[in-house]
């Protein structure tokens, strides 16, 4: 026995124990759209005297961070996101007001003196330079003079209970360096104005509202002013109203000022219903995968469904090891994931059964299957790589869920590679030296062939001879899914419009007509709203809380009692940048795989994949357009999946069609479309196989897994059945017919040269010298 086999089987334990520890040992990190909360992200803008850039930021974010910790919030994250983003993550808040009252003034702290008082019904005299007129907390408009103190000075301010009184709540602020002398010079001068005077208050500005403005205490005399570098603020406070002001006083200094682009919040049960979900619909689909693989191929199945919950495991071990946060889209392309990585073991199954058939059963077991993985392995190698050109990509040009969904994706693909080609071989070698399977080889089911492939052998359908056929109708497709576009337009979601979204669960159900005439009653007319059960989303343009809190009232005078799920607050520029960004994504995502399927093959086999691909692209959105389904983060998830279904089905037949070309070397050779219709019909028991461990999974999804995820299923549904029919019917006889014009034969793969047998056959050959091709 080799030391290869042994050594396999080591790094195999070695990743299954290190995966163990880590799935045992910490625990995944969740997006706020599955464990509920707030989200809020911030903008940075250049400043009067100061420019945003990463070190502003940087201070920005570090006074933030000071207004959090003073919510409460269990866990909170703050991060800068580039050189001027702010992304704050509330975990658990559901008060969406309460976060942005008290983190989202932007503004800097100022301290104006007081100048006077507009009466009612009075004309306002002008202020001085610098100065202004606010509303002071009880509408009575201020006459402010020009600020002497910035929130710079404040080094610190708490909320306590009055000394003398005991039951009275008061803030305590202190003031440091510069500020000191400013504060007292500021009341020194209020402190000039007999009590009850509106001048003698001192006015404490946030954001372009007065959040306090208490009188100087009589006991102070005219230009002493406060001394030792403290005062304390008195009112009617409640214990939250005073750690509220004591907030913003505190972190009101912002280095630069900043803007709400984006706000989301989502309830906890909407969270833990997708999680439940995907769960379930993760179990159901790899109980149902496995039980497959099972039946069509026996022991080996056996074998790689256990190598499958493996691939689960590694997975789920590389996100948490590395930190990365798991979203919805991310959670779904997991589960989704586990039933696409069947598709390298059953590659490999397949061209070991080939292998086990070309020399009619008298080749052992174990050297059929290491052929088999042998043979299989530029073709995983090429798909894989493709997908993880677009993972890779779409991290480092996308933002938001399709950033997350990259990283997903990336961890999913390497994932599967080493659970197929180390785990999968390991158990494959240990079991094919079983001395009974010898005897018995039938239960391995490499010695069967298939019912598929046993058809194809009897029939031999003649494809590619109506290559025109085919691509007719794949242009009827494409022209009924453009004319979806056309003539319904796309559904954009607020990720990429910009504007509201606010889903509601409701006690009652109600129609959306219905639902749609009280949100218009209520002053919304053009507002979209969507029913689905107790459901109802609306989504608006960019409103106010009080608008918000209008619709939520006329939703309950139809629908009952309504509460807020999910409320998300996208600005405009934001919804423009993140739509540019996909795009761009994914423009460079097919410019790279053309050019890596160029390399690794020819030119003409990447424009066949590409073109291939870009049909299936417009087929998933023409049929979305044609059902009125909303375009937002989680179809562009499932559309680049898509993406990746699609090179990944190419390029497995384009491997064929290069290996068949290649051992046809010295022969006669035969016709370049009578080799690429041989791939194809070597390659159709795979492409079935693979497709049916894929539907299993996203018909579960498209059951159990909700609103949030039937989109994402059906959406799977439509790519996975339209990228089977265009790898066969679209891509091959593109590069038919671009080689019929372009002549000379497909790029040979890079490696090795096979061993010659002692029969004199290649040993990588599938071509039988007497009665044709094995199919």
């Amino acid at each position: 026995m080799s030391r290869a086999p042994i050594v396999r089987a080591v790094i195999a334990l070695a990743i299954i124990g290190g995966s163990l520890y880590f799935a045992f040992t910490s625990s995944a990190r969740l997006g706020l759209d599955l464990r509920g909360g707030t989200q809020i992200v911030l903008e940075a803008r250049d400043g009067p005297r100061t420019k945003a850039d990463a070190e502003t930021v940087d201070r920005t974010v570090e006074v933030l961070r000071g207004r959090v910790d003073a919510i409460g919030v269990s866990e909170p994250t703050l991060t800068r996101s580039g050189e001027r983003r702010i992304i704050i993550e509330l975990p658990g808040l559901q008060d969406p007001d309460k976060a942005v009252e008290v983190i989202g003034r932007t503004a800097q702290l100022s301290f104006h003196p007081v100048r006077g008082v507009v009466e009612q019904g009075a004309e306002p005299e002008k202020p001085e330079k610098g100065g202004r007129i606010l509303a002071d907390e009880d509408g009575q408009r201020l006459v402010l003079g020009a600020s002497t103190l910035s929130g710079e000075g404040v080094s610190g301010a708490e909320a306590a209970l009055d000394q003398e009184m005991g039951t009275q709540w008061v803030v305590n602020v202190d003031f440091e360096g510069e500020g000191q002398n400013a504060w007292q010079q500021l009341t020194g001068e209020a402190a000039c104005a007999q009590p009850g005077d509106p001048k003698r208050r001192v006015a404490i500005v946030l954001d372009d509202k007065v959040i306090s403005s208490p009188q100087v205490d009589p006991s102070i005399q005219c230009q002493a002013g406060m001394s030792g570098g403290s005062t304390q603020i008195t009112g009617s406070f409640s214990q939250g109203e005073a750690n509220d002001l004591a907030v913003l006083i505190e972190g009101g200094a912002l280095p630069v000022p900043v803007e709400i682009i984006e706000r989301r919040t989502v309830g906890p049960t909407l969270g833990a219903d997708a999680i439940d979900a995907s769960a379930k619909a993760g179990i159901i689909g790899v109980i149902l995968t496995g039980l497959f693989i099972i039946v069509v191929y026996r022991l080996v199945g056996f074998l790689a469904a256990i190598a499958l919950g493996c691939y689960a495991l590694i997975s789920y071990a590389t996100l948490v090891a590395l930190g990365a946060t798991l979203t919805l889209p991310g959670l779904a392309g997991f589960v989704l994931a586990i039933g696409m990585a069947v598709d390298a073991n059953v590659l490999v199954f397949e061209r070991a059964r080939e292998e086990y058939q070309l020399y009619s059963g008298k080749r052992k077991l174990q050297t059929s299957m290491a052929t088999g993985f042998a043979k299989a392995w530029s073709a995983i190698i090429d798909s894989n790589v493709t997908t993880l050109l677009a993972a890779g990509l779409l991290f480092f040009l996308a933002s938001g869920p399709v950033r997350g969904f990259g990283v997903t994706l990336s961890i999913g693909v390497i994932a599967s590679m080493v659970s197929a080609l180390l785990v999968t071989r390991a158990f494959a070698d240990w079991a094919m030296r079983i001395r009974p399977l010898e005897t018995h080889p039938r239960l391995t089911g490499i010695s069967s062939t298939g019912r598929v492939r046993d058809w194809l052998v009897r029939r031999k359908p003649d494809l590619m001879s109506r290559r025109k056929l085919w691509l007719g109708i794949s242009a009827v497709v494409v022209v009924v899914a453009i004319a979806g576009i056309g003539i319904r337009g796309l559904n954009f979601g607020v990720e990429f419009t910009g504007g509201q979204l606010t889903e509601y669960s409701a006690t009652k159900n109600v129609s959306a007509d219905v639902a749609r005439d009280a949100v218009s009653d209520a002053g919304f007319p053009r507002a979209v709203v969507q029913t689905s059960g107790d459901n109802i989303s609306v989504r608006t343009g960019t409103i106010t809380d009080a608008e918000s809190e209008r619709i939520q009232v006329a939703l309950e005078r139809v629908a009952g009692d309504v509460s807020i799920e999910r409320d998300e607050l996208i600005g405009p520029s934001l919804g423009d940048e993140l739509r540019n960004k996909a795009l761009i994504a994914l423009g460079v995502a097919l410019v790279a795989q053309l050019l890596y399927l160029a390399i690794r093959f020819r030119w003409t086999f990447g424009v066949g994949a590409v073109l291939a691909m870009f049909q299936d692209v417009l087929i998933v959105v023409g049929t979305f357009a044609w059902l009125g389904k909303p375009v937002d983060g989680v179809f562009l998830a499932a559309l680049l999946t898509v993406i990746g279904y699609s090179v990944n089905d190419s390029v497995v037949v384009f491997d064929r069609i290069r290996e068949v070309w290649r051992d046809n070397r010295g022969k006669k050779r035969a016709p370049f479309a009578e080799v690429a219709n041989m791939a194809v019909l070597r390659t159709v028991p795979r492409t079935v196989n693979t497709g049916m461990g894929a539907l299993f999974i996203l018909a579960a999804l498209a059951v159990l897994g909700g609103d949030s995820l039937t989109d994402f299923s059906v959406a799977l549904l439509v790519g996975i059945v339209a990228g089977t029919f265009s790898t066969v019917f679209t891509a091959t006889p593109i590069v038919v017919g671009l080689a019929s014009k372009a002549g000379g034969p497909p790029q040979a793969r890079s490696g090795r040269p096979a061993k010659k047998s002692s029969g004199g056959r290649s040993r990588s050959g599938s071509e039988r010298s007497d009665s044709g091709a094995v199919i």
